[in-house]
């Protein structure tokens, strides 16, 4: 986003950081005491101390706390930054001195009252005109971002009048000069150098405090976030915001565009991108403390892995918060109308209260007011909290400003008097920690499971094969057996069935030859060979019988031996099962040490709790009264008797005299009805009343000047859906006196500036209506209409550059391209920086470039970037021709150099 800041230029870093936080203490300002002097000089060596906890080693797991929780005091440290004179300040004011003159080797400032008297007034740094965006980096959030990384909470903040830099300082992504980059990209840079993206965690939410209403500037659709505060130690949180995580810069920088597209910004006399919203960039990084051992006492002896690996991870976690506050502004001097005054007044009510609740940190007030606004409320931790909170304050040296710049000036040396308590904040992952255990535990389940199940099945196995062996072994026993026998006793049978023949035939022999004795005698002894030779083989045959029974001995020995190994394997079964439940003994142990330590860790966070340096009020809303506006000024005594009127007369009566007969008394009554529109609480009664209907009847049928001046100023926002665009329409077309031309095309103006009301406007006549009143001549009528196309041609591009839009220009097709063409050089200031506007966002659109090139809109266009007084116009036309192809295209066929 542009910003009033982009005329800085680059300078030279004359002090180094470490001489920045150890320089010798001076005093507050010239007319401050010694006892102030005696504290800042306190404050400033708590600071320097503090800053050395980024060697101090944190505590172990066997005190019970990682780290103590009494905190560091820290002041609030403010920079003062001093914008440039702008092209147009050159011109007004340049027979004036600058109200301010800078003394940046004392740290000193002095403000001109006069031309004869001055204030002088010192800060922790004081930044000129020529100091680099590296130097404002190193000296203002450095520091705080190097405390985020060490674990603490941390705040950068700008504070200013509009179109000082407050923006530029901050959120500048220098896309075209990297040397142009803000605090916002090298505080990522740095942040992203230093922590482990596989150990440590670094995620961003970027919001937007726009009229009171939080938004989520990563999603639109987010626009009512709501604030959480925890009771006992007041911590802020905001559960709705978007989180990303960062892994790289350029994603980032990617967020970073995404959000910048979604803030609110208009167009005023003193900045053309004016903020309308105080952004809030919150970086959230957390880190794990590696090279941490546990102690353990003497008395438990030597520790078992089991109780190595109970070591949680110490984290810290830290949060950056980097807010772009919107410019405070006089009215009169920023000239906001419609609904840019009214943003313009939420803006500075909310700076209001900031400024209360500093004013009562510094005097150490009894009640600070937070809760007057969500904005303080968002920021209770950056002063009297526990964050390191830098301030730069951004001032301009023009003298028609010297009012806003005291007034920044006072805040600076306000917030110098504000003391914080810094705290680390870091914890025992005891989560992580159980986490790891039960996965240790399921793995150790699973793995005894696993063993005990392959156990099983090899006993199972080697039983079986057991069996069938045994089994074997007897079948082939008993087939043996029976075959030898059968074997046997057929030989038994043959023999004997033998011997019987040949004792037949013996005897039938011995018969016949009784005289063959000697014969018979040796038949004899054969047959007893026979019979000895048959009773040697059944003596054989019982020797294969034993060797067989001998065998069944052997088979029934090795049958023994199995049911042994069968015995032994039950055993080692009965021991796996005693291993078991011996194993399951010691989870159950490991399962008890898990509850004691969560036990511990539970006494260790309440006793952190109790031993706090300060309690928390319960009832903060109790010790908070209501700040009452006081009505100083004659328009609210104005509004207040109207108000009186209104209820001590009645609406209907007031509305009753719409339709009176009498001119001067409708129109009293039009002006009744108008100022008490104006407040929000009575337009609902109004068009219950029947009075909205009432004065759109009178603004169409009347033909006084005066009704129809008076109703062109009444809220635009309340006739929308009665066609008020169409009435107004009707109205620009009849009027003749400037006056209401003026108001009717400044009303038309301000519809132009609203997003949602671009097509209902042109097609109820609105631009038609615009462009007819040029025919006026009055240069304050041009300038409404001028300023009208405008705001239309911005709503348009910034359609464009969301996707939300697509095709030519509306104004364009309506036809208002050749007035724009023709007043884009005017005389008149006014018209002619809000033409010029015109032309460079019509022309960031491609679609609308051939138009342009046509219409002779291109000439203009590199005129403006060549001749316009005003840098930052000037810098949008060179961008926009740039970066067009078409326009580019056309110069190289003219045969321009550009």
């Amino acid at each position: 986003m542009a910003s009033g800041g982009a005329n800085y230029r680059n300078g030279t870093q004359r002090n180094s950081l470490k001489g920045t936080t150890t320089a010798t203490d001076r005093q507050l300002s010239m007319n401050s005491n010694p006892s102030k002097a005696a504290l800042k000089n306190k404050s400033l060596s708590l600071v320097g101390a503090s800053s050395g906890l980024r060697k101090s080693s944190p505590g172990s797991l066997g005190g019970g706390t990682a780290k103590d929780d009494a905190g560091v005091p820290g002041r609030v440290r403010v920079a003062v930054r001093l914008r440039p004179r702008s092209a147009e300040e050159s011109v007004a004011d340049a027979d004036f001195a600058d109200c301010v003159e800078l003394q940046p080797e004392f740290k000193r400032l002095k403000l001109r009252k006069n031309n004869w008297d001055t204030d002088t007034y010192e800060f922790d740094e004081v930044l000129t005109e020529f100091a680099s965006q590296k130097r404002v980096y190193e000296v203002v959030a450095k520091p705080v971002v190097e405390s985020v990384l060490d674990g603490y909470n941390g705040t950068v903040m700008a504070y200013g009048q509009t179109g000082t830099g407050k923006t530029y300082t901050l959120g500048r992504l220098g896309e075209e000069d990297t040397a142009d980059r803000g605090i916002i990209v090298r505080a990522m840079e740095d942040i992203l150098a230093d922590v482990s993206l596989e150990s440590d965690s670094v995620s961003v939410s970027y919001l937007q405090l726009y009229m009171e209403s939080l938004q989520d500037l990563l999603d639109p659709t987010n626009d009512n976030i709501s604030i959480v505060e925890d009771p006992k130690s007041g911590d802020v949180s905001l559960p709705g915001a978007t989180l990303v995580e960062i892994r790289d810069q350029q994603s980032f920088l990617e967020l970073l565009q995404l959000g910048e597209a979604h803030r609110y910004a208009a167009n005023t006399r003193l900045n053309t991108e004016s903020s309308r919203s105080h952004a809030l960039l919150m970086v959230h990084v957390k880190r794990s403390v590696k090279g941490r051992e546990l102690a353990h006492s003497s008395q438990n002896g030597n520790s078992t892995n089991i109780a190595k690996s109970l070591r949680p991870t110490l984290v810290r976690k830290g949060k950056l918060v980097v807010v772009d506050l919107a410019g405070s502004e006089r009215i009169d001097k920023s000239g906001s109308e419609g609904h840019t005054l009214e943003e313009a007044k939420s803006i500075n009510l909310s700076l209001s209260a900031l400024g209360k609740c500093i004013n009562a940190l510094a005097e150490n007030s009894a009640h600070v007011p937070v809760r007057d606004s969500k904005l303080t409320r968002l920021l209770r931790d950056s002063f009297g909290g526990t964050a390191r909170t830098s301030l730069v304050i951004t001032i301009g040296p023009s003298p028609r400003h010297r009012g806003e710049t005291t007034s920044t000036i006072m805040f600076g040396q306000r917030a110098m008097k504000v003391e914080n308590m810094l705290k680390l904040k870091e914890e025992f992952d005891y989560k992580s920690l159980a986490r790891k255990l039960d996965i240790q535990l399921d793995k150790l389940i699973m793995e005894h499971e696993r063993k005990q199940k392959a156990f099983e099945e090899e006993i199972e196995r080697i039983t079986t094969d057991t069996q069938n062996q045994i089994s074997e072994a007897e079948r082939n026993y008993a087939d043996a057996m029976e075959k030898e026998r059968l074997k046997y006793q057929k030989d038994y049978m043959e023999s004997i069935k033998k011997l019987e023949e040949k004792w037949m035939m013996n005897q039938h022999k011995l018969g016949e030859r009784k005289d063959q004795t000697a014969s018979t005698a040796q038949e004899v002894a054969e047959l007893k060979k026979l019979l000895s030779k048959e009773t040697s083989l059944r003596k054989a045959a019982e020797e294969e019988v034993n060797n067989l029974k001998s065998q069944l001995a052997q088979l029934k020995m090795s049958e023994a031996s199995a049911n042994s190994e069968s015995l032994k394997l039950r055993k080692m079964l009965e021991d796996e099962a005693y291993r078991k439940e011996k194993l399951e003994g010691e989870i159950s142990m490991l399962q008890t040490q898990l509850l004691q330590l969560s036990f511990e860790a539970d006494e260790t966070r309440r006793r952190l709790d109790r031993g706090g340096p300060g309690k928390v009020p319960g009832d903060l809303d109790s010790l908070i009264s209501q700040v009452r506006p006081q009505v100083n000024d004659s328009v609210n005594e104005e509004k207040a008797s109207i108000a009186n009127l209104f209820e001590q007369v009645g609406l209907q009566k007031i509305l009753s005299l719409l339709e009176a007969e009498d001119a001067d008394v409708r129109i009293h009554a039009v002006k009744v009805v108008a100022n008490l529109a104006a407040e929000e609480s009575n337009q609902q009664k109004i068009v219950e009343a029947g009075g909205l209907t009432s004065l759109l009847l009178l603004l169409g049928s009347s033909e006084d000047e005066m009704i129809h001046r008076v109703a062109a100023e009444t809220n635009q926002e309340l006739i929308m859906s009665e066609g008020g665009i169409r009435l107004l329409s009707i109205t620009a077309a009849n009027a003749e006196d400037p006056q209401t031309l003026r108001m009717v095309a400044g009303a038309i103006a301000n519809l132009c500036g609203n997003d949602k009301l671009q097509n209902k406007l042109r097609g109820e006549g609105g631009i038609k209506a615009l462009l007819g009143m040029v025919k006026c001549g009055h240069p304050d009528v041009l300038a409404q209409v001028a300023r009208g196309i405008a705001n239309f041609a911005k709503c348009e591009s910034r359609a464009s550059a969301q996707g939300s839009k697509t095709g030519r220009s509306l104004l364009i097709e309506d036809g208002a391209l050749p007035w724009i063409v023709q007043n884009a050089n005017n005389d008149a200031s006014p018209i002619r920086r809000h033409i010029e506007l015109a032309v460079c966002h019509l022309a960031q659109h491609e679609v609308n470039a051939r138009d342009m090139i046509t219409g002779g809109a291109l000439w203009e266009l590199v005129r403006i970037s060549q001749d316009c007084s005003r840098e930052d116009i000037r810098t949008l036309a060179h961008r926009t021709l740039t970066s067009s192809p078409t326009f580019l295209a056309e110069l190289r066929r003219l045969r321009i150099d550009y």
